[in-house]
């Protein structure tokens, strides 16, 4: 905008009245002197497909180096406990190296388009001078007329130059613009209906019903699953890693569409809710808790003004968050740096509690919401938990099985598949995938010696070595 817009009507207007200017008084060496204009109009046609390569490779070395800083500033931590600075500095250099040779290329590029189009300048020039060099020694034109050309030849080539310059750097936008707009123009998948069914406070009746999903094509990561979940109900998902667990929570948030049966909440199919509407009635706590630059008011409430101070605290007493934030030295005024980097996980997540709790929902999600923190805030939230619970449709994801004894039905999923359903005395009793998994976190006399084959099969490799 700022170096070419500007410029560009400038230039365009001074050819023009050139132009005009010329062919009024000669149209022979009007011609004569617009004779190069086909050349410049093929090389033009060339750069433009020669630079457009080379920025495209230029901008994507760049998002590689961006990358690669963003990764090893974000991972510090471990580079250094590892020791691997060396070995990074190694891969950045190579980064870099690609960069600059992708640079290069880009200048190279410019190197020869603005030379060859002087030089058709210069050949223009070289024509008039020959044509009407020739025609004032016979005396057929004046010496006048053919001086006056010569030093329009020399101002039409300036804008011309000009232009070739602003041209480079009009592929360097179309370049950076293109990479921006093949993000933007990613087509969105989940789409509202044409005409949604309008809900504002949902039961929580939950149902699967012969769902298949699968990312990528026909690698189905849910295999014909079918399940229901009574309003007010707490059911617990167990299964190694990669069987569907977090897939049933997304789809049930809608962030991706299934393929084949049905998903419906209090009876009807989730696509025709509204995905604001449906997700608004949906709370998920994950594993690792996302906190936002700003302050912890603002990371209860996320932005949502009807939501007050008040409830902020009210909700953060609830679950036992308030015993930190009260210790803070502003409070809930406290500022919170990017991703919560001062406050400890345990810390972290009790916020994540808080705002699941400020919001209210009909259903509440816990993705391994108690995995990565310390027993003493593990008994806060257990503490918090019968309270965040009551009257809430809850689905729990979690590996360690202590944490779901009590629910209310508990869904075993292997491979896609739900292999077994039933409470956790139900599923002792069956003794199968559950009383394996069971067997191997708690080892003791009152459960029989479980068939450690047989577990194996259902774990992921990492566990198997560990086992």
């Amino acid at each position: 905008y700022t170096s070419v817009l500007v410029n560009l009507f400038k230039d365009v207007f001074m050819l023009i009245g050139i132009i005009v200017v010329m062919f009024r008084l000669n149209t022979q060496l009007a011609l004569i002197s617009m004779a190069t204009l086909p050349l410049i109009a093929v090389v033009t046609v060339v750069f433009r497909v020669k630079a457009r390569d080379a920025y495209r490779r230029l901008r994507a070395a760049l998002a590689k180096i961006n990358a690669f800083m963003a990764e090893s500033i974000s991972g510090m931590r471990v580079v250094q406990i590892y020791s691997r600075e060396k070995k990074k500095f190694d891969e950045f250099a190579e980064v870099n190296r690609d960069y600059y040779k992708a640079g290069i290329g880009e200048m190279m590029v410019y190197a020869i388009f603005r030379p060859i189009v002087e030089l058709i300048g210069t050949l223009a020039l070289s024509l008039l001078v020959w044509y009407g060099g020739r025609r004032v020694i016979t005396g057929q034109m004046p010496f006048g007329l053919v001086y006056a050309f010569i030093n329009y030849i020399g101002m039409f080539f300036g804008p011309i130059n000009d232009l070739t310059e602003k041209y480079n750097i009009l592929q360097a936008a179309m370049a950076s613009s293109e990479r921006m707009f093949q993000l933007l123009d990613t087509p969105i998948t989940v789409r509202d209906p044409a005409d949604p069914i309008d809900i504002s406070h949902v039961r929580g009746d939950i149902e699967f019903r012969n769902v298949w999903f699968a990312y990528n094509n026909d690698d189905w990561v849910l295999r014909d699953v079918s399940f229901t979940i009574s309003p007010g109900e707490m059911v617990a998902f167990v299964g190694a890693t990669g069987a569907g667990k977090t897939s049933i929570i997304s789809l049930m948030n809608r962030f991706y569409d299934i393929q084949k049966g049905a998903i419906l909440v209090d009876g009807i199919d989730v696509r025709r809710y509204r995905v604001s509407d449906l997700r608004r009635n949906i709370a998920t706590v994950l594993q690792d808790v996302f906190l936002f630059t700003g302050d912890i008011k603002g990371n209860i409430r996320l932005n949502n003004l009807d939501i007050s101070d008040d409830k902020i605290r009210k909700v953060a007493h609830y679950v036992n968050a308030d015993h930190f934030i009260s210790r803070l030295p502003h409070g809930y005024d406290e500022p919170v740096t990017e991703r919560g980097s001062t406050l400890s996980a345990g810390q972290r997540q009790l916020l994540a509690f808080a705002r699941a709790l400020a919001f209210d929902p009909a259903i509440l999600v816990l993705d391994e919401a108690t995995a990565n923190i310390d027993t003493e805030t593990e008994l806060l939230i257990q503490d918090a938990l019968p309270k965040l619970i009551a009257g809430r449709t809850t689905i729990v994801v979690a590996h360690r099985l202590s944490t779901i004894q009590h629910a209310d039905k508990i869904i075993v999923l292997h491979k896609g598949r739900i292999r077994e359903m039933g409470t956790h005395q139900e599923l002792l009793a069956q003794k199968g995938i559950y009383h394996d998994l069971y067997r191997l976190q708690y080892r003791d006399d009152s459960v029989p010696p479980m068939s450690l084959h047989r577990a194996e099969a259902y774990l992921p490799d990492e566990a198997n070595q560990m086992a």
